[in-house]
């Protein structure tokens, strides 16, 4: 699936609230350091990212759910729909 079309069934499904939480699965995400990128990289876009390493897990708040995913696809890691 393309990223521009994978970002907007994404944004359907969870609702392009911008201020709604926003749940990813990140099963590419597995030690310390891959939280920190994730979280630092949705900071630099103006978000703010919990991180659940044991769940694999990142909830994403401030950032619309198409931007959330292209930042978290962009750090180096797979999003998906939580």
């Amino acid at each position: 699936m393309r990223p521009r079309r994978r970002d907007a069934i994404i944004g359907r499904f969870l609702g392009e609230r911008k201020d709604a939480p926003m749940k990813f699965r990140v099963e590419d995400m597995s030690c310390g350091h891959c939280t920190a990128a994730i979280q630092k990289a949705v900071a630099e876009a103006g978000g703010r990212a919990t991180t659940d390493l044991a769940g694999r897990s990142v909830t994403v708040e401030g950032l619309e759910p198409a931007r959330a995913a292209e930042v978290i696809r962009q750090a180096g890691y797979t999003p998906a729909p939580a």
